[in-house]
């Protein structure tokens, strides 16, 4: 283990050695195991590898000048892998569309409003207590954190480390890599966040947005992801396998009749509701996603592949939208009317939903109750699509592991399958029938530091780019 050791302002923090003996033997991961009530049954005793890839850390070190790269490198080879399971490669040569879905929240899935949303929610992977942590930053820190497994340590800025980075671990690098025909999709201004110039470094082979390359949107604020789905599907569905990505928009604030194209659209399917209008508007936006789901799912079964095709979806971030705000002509707080509460924390807040689908996965009812959040969806779908990787370099874990499960905020406020810590309180909450002592709790919080000092060590130190360049000259990295 290692430990943050702070230094002056502006300066990224160092790591010291820690004796590993400070962790409690009850929390580490090796001891841990969330993964049992979702594993399926084993018939004999299987033992299984590390997911890792052929580097040797030592000899790394001692053939490296670089101290400030040495020192993230010691930091890795400490770390102790998850191991592949049972469900290593189980999507292997499937095709994937991965959706960040603008201001998404679970309380838009209802069975009869959004059934082909509530479909994949249930029928898929199915996760209990998933979230989206307020990065900051808003939507560009909500993607960095899906699509690239970091903290998001740059924030507003953050999605630059797609130009200067070979960021080799993504699912779009590891499908490119495979031959997978790949393409990333927007309905809004294609340089918005500077998307044309950042997302084909995340592994796709072409970005293609409003008034660039995406032609027959209509014009209106937001835009429509069903036009958006209808017009690119035809693009790759013939062209297996693919590997596409789509930032969607149509849920986007604010929610009002008069701000709100998609809420205009779709109003008469919750003007019924017992709730207020911007609620209603909110909800009427978002109902734009499930028409464009329900079409490429349509599609997909249309074509006959969707036994074939791993669809994920994960919101960028909670609908700040309806938080009482003057920007968005907002007098109170209609979030916690959305989320049934009378108080926010970041606990309740960011709390939403992660789906995995396929057609294959239905019937199997696969579901996981840990705390599961955004950085985590990369290393889940790298072991589901059995690619190529090594998890001591992402932040997050593959959920089927046996790695404890853990999701932490930038305040470094954290939450367990043993309870949640407000750090800046240093109040932690047992969840029910769970303990933990003060040496957990230090532990954990040591756990999140690192991990954010990690993330920020790779943005300054560039370390992806010269690791890919290391595996590049061994043979590791085609």
């Amino acid at each position: 283990m290692y430990k943050r050791q702070g230094g002056s302002d502006g300066e990224t923090p160092e790591f010291v050695v820690v004796d590993s003996a400070a962790a409690p033997a009850e929390s580490s991961p090796e001891t841990s195991s969330p993964a049992e009530e979702i594993a399926p049954a084993e018939t004999e005793a299987v033992v299984y590898g590390d997911n890792v890839m052929d580097i040797d850390f030592n000899a790394l070190i001692a053939n490296t000048g670089n101290s400030r790269i040495n020192a993230v490198s010691q930091y890795v080879s400490s770390l102790t892998p998850s191991k592949k399971n049972e469900y290593t490669g189980m999507f292997a040569g499937k095709n994937l569309i991965l959706i960040t879905a603008e201001a998404f929240a679970k309380q838009v899935i209802d069975p009869e409003r959004t059934p082909t949303l509530y479909r994949m929610a249930t029928k898929g992977i199915q996760f209990t207590d998933y979230y989206q942590p307020a990065w900051g930053g808003s939507t560009t820190t909500g993607e960095f954190s899906n699509v690239i497994g970091l903290v998001p340590a740059d924030v507003g800025m953050c999605m630059k480390q797609a130009v200067y980075q070979d960021l080799f671990l993504t699912m779009g690098h590891q499908l490119q890599k495979l031959d997978y025909y790949s393409a990333a999709y927007h309905n809004h201004y294609a340089d918005f966040y500077n998307r044309n110039r950042t997302h084909t470094h995340l592994g796709y082979d072409r970005f293609i947005a409003r008034y660039q390359g995406l032609e027959g949107l209509t014009e209106e604020w937001p835009e429509s992801d069903l036009e958006m789905m209808d017009i690119t599907v035809p693009d790759y569905i013939d062209r297996q396998p693919f590997s596409i990505y789509y930032m969607t928009v149509s849920g986007h604030c604010g929610y009002s009749l008069q701000e709100n194209a998609q809420a205009r659209k779709n109003y008469d399917a919750v003007k019924d509701l017992p709730c207020s209008e911007q609620v209603k508007c909110y909800l009427a936006s978002q109902l734009e996603l499930e028409k464009a789901m329900a079409s490429l799912v349509e599609q997909l079964e249309k074509a006959g592949i969707a036994d074939d095709t791993v669809i994920v979806l994960s919101p960028d971030h909670y609908p700040y939208g309806l938080e009482r705000s003057a920007a968005w002509k907002t007098n109170r707080n209609y979030l916690c009317e959305l989320l049934g509460v009378d108080e926010l924390t970041p606990f309740i807040r960011d709390r939403s939903t992660l789906i995995i689908w396929s057609g294959c996965l239905e019937g199997k009812d696969i579901q996981v109750d840990d705390p599961v959040y955004s950085l985590d969806i990369l290393p889940t779908l790298s072991n589901l699509f059995g690619v190529p990787y090594d998890s001591r370099l992402l932040v997050g874990r593959d959920v089927f592991s046996e790695e404890m499960p853990l999701v932490f905020w930038p305040n470094y406020k954290w939450k367990t399958d043993r309870g949640t810590y407000d750090a800046s309180e240093g109040v932690f909450t047992p969840a029910e029938g769970q303990t933990a002592d003060q040496a957990y709790i230090d532990y954990v919080s040591q756990l999140v530091r690192n991990k954010c000092t990690y993330s920020a060590q790779v943005r300054d130190r560039g370390y992806f780019t010269w690791l890919a360049g290391y595996l590049e000259e061994k043979g590791i990295l085609p």
